[in-house]
């Protein structure tokens, strides 16, 4: 048996989800997810993920808005596609989007395909600044904990005055295998 599941959300306590409770309500929901929270991601929604996890093959998920459910285009992508896998239609009651019928469907696709497209365009830039970044020295990661200068010294206090592991991490205030790996990059 199916079920015509509905999803609300505003993102600030201070909102209302009266509006969007009676749009759902109207459009035959049985059960409704709702929820005031920021949007950014799909993944920090806690009633949103119950919702998804909730429907079933053959249920209707409905929203009155698009951006009541997803902030971005791969958003929207990454929830569609966990509708889609779990055979469940959306329908978005403001928007006219319904993937119950051809219409719809190509809609999400188009949907889909630009989603993949943005993806493609980010990744592009990240890895032009990166190479950007690498060109003028930018160095990435976390800052050694240790100068080569300090490496020595590690080192010296250790074979020559006798220094143990634990003194050289108080010394140093690091872990110890921080020390270890100085002795061991330290030519001898």
């Amino acid at each position: 048996m199916s079920h015509t599941v509905g999803y609300a959300r505003v993102s600030s306590i201070g909102q209302s989800l009266d509006v969007q409770l009676q749009k759902l309500e109207e459009a035959g929901c049985t059960k409704v997810f709702a929820e005031k929270k920021s949007g950014r991601q799909y993944d920090n929604r806690k009633e949103l993920q119950a919702c998804l996890n909730y429907v079933r093959e053959g249920d209707v998920l409905v929203i009155s808005r698009l951006d009541r459910m997803a902030r971005s285009v791969l958003d929207l992508a990454k929830i569609a596609d966990t509708l889609q896998q779990k055979g469940v239609a959306l329908r978005v009651l403001d928007q006219s989007i319904d993937t119950t019928t051809a219409e719809g469907r190509l809609m999400f696709s188009l949907l889909g395909a630009f989603a993949a497209f943005e993806a493609d365009i980010r990744a592009e830039r990240q890895a032009d600044g990166i190479k950007m970044a690498l060109a003028k020295g930018v160095r990435f990661g976390r800052r050694e904990a240790l100068t080569a200068e300090q490496k020595v010294t590690i080192r010296r206090l250790k074979e020559d005055e006798g220094f143990s592991v634990g003194q050289l991490q108080d010394k140093y205030q690091v872990g110890r295998a921080t020390i270890y790996r100085a002795l061991q990059e330290c030519p001898h």
